[in-house]
């Protein structure tokens, strides 16, 4: 844990994972084949989506997104400006532009659909949400303005596996969604991502755009002897055997895992509420979501993640807006709740091995310095 007492997040890993990939090793077949065929399909189960395409991680599956929605040079993409980069660069991957839309409220860092209505132009063609810490954006006001207005709605789902909106997984709205298997998501494998659809033509596309446009992977014609043509000018977007045994191990550990970070999302609650100062999104937010994160709001940010560093309290920041930042500088929008938002936005430690003892030393002294 270097200089930190309490880390931000902790891999959920035990023997099952080494021995996964000891298993792997041994099959002499670590590169795309069985594991991520059978990790595929117990993702499409889990989710409730008829396909599922692992991929090398969640910016690649966003860019099949894209791809297979037919967004195209000069069109029009809304999404967040409050997430991470790889969110908007997929818009940009394809000659697009995103329009930057502001959050709800402080209390529910989502995408608002007010805005998203705003925005549109006879040039808008999809919205990209974020499911931010894992909590769903409005689908139901934004699948209606979708209908309404003939856009496409891709999902952004990295912080929300299992997460759920009015009884169905998130991820399971929109024409396509996109998961994050990084190290500090909820389901680990260091980098990997997984692209979902509904819609046969969109997943015929997708998997032929993951491996160089080739018609059949290397383990079926080594299966079949087959040979191959190449479909068209496709991308390196696998994922391997090695990561999809980690995978596999990771999905059967997820319930519980979420289990266990719902308990310490009540702790937080619970002592959270006794300091006035701190303000917490998605308070009254009362559902089966993944936790990923656990945000909050504070005054003098910076200086309170300072002291919270001396305490050997590890902390983040998710995210700098994108709007922020130099590379997006032509694509700038004023979004005064994101920008207020952004200045008082803390990430606290979580993850379901924390302890109770733990979390009450992270709010005794976070309560130290806001006082």
């Amino acid at each position: 844990m270097g200089r930190f007492n309490i880390p931000l997040f902790k891999l959920n890993y035990d023997k099952n994972e080494e021995n996964a990939v000891l298993r792997t090793m041994k099959s002499q077949w670590i590169s795309s084949g069985p594991k991520v065929n059978k990790l595929e399909k117990k993702f499409s189960e889990i989710i409730g989506t008829r396909y599922s395409l692992a991929t090398s991680n969640c910016t690649s599956s966003l860019h099949l997104a894209v791809l297979t929605a037919g967004i195209k040079y000069g069109d029009e993409v809304l999404c967040p400006s409050l997430t991470f980069v790889a969110t908007v660069n997929s818009i940009l991957y394809v000659g697009a532009v995103p329009v930057f839309c502001d959050i709800k409220s402080e209390s529910e860092l989502t995408i608002s659909p007010d805005d998203i209505e705003r925005k549109i132009t006879s040039k808008t063609k999809a919205i990209i949400v974020m499911h931010y810490a894992g909590f769903p954006c409005d689908m139901k006001r934004i699948m209606k303005i979708s209908r309404k207005y003939k856009l496409k709605v891709i999902e952004d789902a990295c912080h929300a596996p299992l997460s759920e909106y009015q009884g169905r997984k998130l991820g399971t709205f929109g024409v396509s969604s996109c998961y994050s298997f990084y190290s500090n998501k909820n389901i680990s494998t260091g980098e990997g991502g997984m692209f979902n659809t509904n819609i046969k033509q969109y997943f015929q596309q997708a998997k032929l755009l993951r491996s160089h446009g080739i018609s059949t992977t290397s383990f079926d014609r080594l299966k079949d002897s087959k040979d191959y043509n190449v479909l068209g000018a496709g991308y390196n977007y696998r994922m391997d055997d090695l990561r999809a045994s980690i995978a596999l191990v990771q999905l059967e550990k997820l319930k519980m895992d979420i289990y266990r970070r719902a308990k310490v999302r009540k702790l937080y609650l619970k002592y959270l509420t006794n300091i006035n100062s701190v303000k917490i999104p998605f308070v009254n937010y009362d559902g089966n979501y993944s936790n990923y994160i656990f945000p909050i709001l504070v005054q003098n940010r910076d200086q309170v993640r300072k002291y919270l560093l001396k305490k050997g309290i590890q902390t983040s920041i998710h995210y700098k807006p994108v709007h922020r930042l130099s590379t997006y500088e032509k694509y700038y929008l004023e979004l005064p709740l994101t920008d207020l938002v952004y200045s008082k936005l803390l990430t606290l430690p979580m993850y379901g091995s924390l302890k109770l003892v733990e979390i009450k030393y992270i709010v005794n002294s976070l309560a130290e310095i806001v006082k």
